[in-house]
């Protein structure tokens, strides 16, 4: 669904940028998918307003 390696989501979730994992065994991880749709949709918001023509992207 994501295509991201392991450690880039890892690295995500560390700065807070992508949803927290839910632990679900010692070697099974999940995330709820809500929370990733959401993400995802931000990210669409995201990128379409930083390719509209005649908007500058504001940087922090």
């Amino acid at each position: 669904m994501i295509p991201l390696s392991d450690r880039a989501i890892f690295n995500m979730e560390k700065r807070g940028d992508f949803p927290r994992r839910i632990v679900l065994t010692s070697r099974n991880v999940a995330w709820d998918l809500a929370e990733v749709e959401n993400w995802i949709e931000n990210r669409k918001q995201s990128s379409d307003q930083a390719h509209r023509p005649g908007v500058t992207p504001s940087f922090r």
